[in-house]
């Protein structure tokens, strides 16, 4: 992993590795056969392995996650992990996390950002707009967040911007992003169309998922958190078909799990 690239580990578990920083996103290190808990008395059967395993993962600069369901932080992330490492999530999520000793746990409210460095390089995390679900729903689940990576040196401008959606369904919210943040360079897009108890979709199908592309306009898109679960029910397939539709193809970029997309300076 020496070179500067997003390695897609599987569900929404993905090393992004630029400019001199390593981060790792939503650590999912179930095996294929277990089960994630996912609040309420409801679980969801992984269906395919990770391509790594904790022992595996290059040494970090800090964990940014969306939220605190069992398919993105999971009781084997959780003993493998060090303590000591930032995790920069929700502020519901950092509370628990601290509480579990995870002392380094930062909470983002929507549009807050923080900033790490490393000489003159710099990479800025802010938080963007997510629902878990349509109307009232998100209420009773996790508060989401998305995030945007600005990755540059010195006094200057980003380099390389990537958007991170989270779990997220599209909303009126979303389309704040572009009008703040113009110009994202990768956009990472948690699809999947996941449906409890086979009925209330909480994350972006196909069509949604081609919504958010629109509405963000970032320049190249990399889909995961699509085939993981059973809860899963919308795949990959769906939103290539739908993007494919709307003459938006040229902006995928699929990866399998364990390989990389290489990460460029955008400017």
């Amino acid at each position: 992993m020496a070179e500067d690239a997003l390695t897609f580990v599987g569900n929404a578990t993905t090393i992004i590795r630029y400019g001199g920083f390593t981060l790792l996103t939503d650590p999912n290190f179930l095996r294929a056969g277990q089960y994630a808990h996912l609040g309420y008395g409801l679980r969801s059967k992984r269906l395919k392995d990770p391509a790594l395993r904790p022992e595996e993962l290059p040494d970090l600069d800090a964990v940014v996650l969306s939220h605190l369901h069992d398919d993105h932080w999971d009781r084997v992330a959780e003993g493998a992990l060090d303590r000591g490492l930032p995790v920069l999530t929700t502020p519901a999520a950092a509370r628990a996390l601290r509480g579990r000793g995870f002392g380094e746990s930062a909470g983002l409210a929507t549009w807050e950002s923080t900033r790490l460095t490393k000489g003159d390089r710099w990479v800025r995390v802010h938080a963007m707009p997510g629902r878990h679900g349509p109307g009232p729903l998100h209420r009773i689940l996790p508060p989401v967040m998305g995030a945007l990576l600005e990755f540059g040196a010195g006094d200057g401008e980003p380099d390389l911007r990537i958007y991170i959606s989270g779990d997220t369904v599209m909303y009126g919210g979303l389309a704040e992003i572009h009008r703040r943040h113009p110009g994202i360079d990768l956009g990472v897009v948690h699809l999947g169309g996941t449906r409890l108890l086979g009925l209330v979709t909480v994350t972006m199908d196909g069509r949604q998922g081609a919504d958010w592309l629109e509405t963000v306009r970032c320049a190249r898109a990399v889909p995961v958190h699509f085939d993981d679960y059973t809860v899963m029910k919308s795949p990959r397939s769906a939103f290539e078909a739908e993007v494919a539709r709307r003459g938006l193809g040229d902006r995928l970029r699929l990866v399998e799990r364990g390989e990389r997309l290489s990460l460029r300076p955008a400017r």
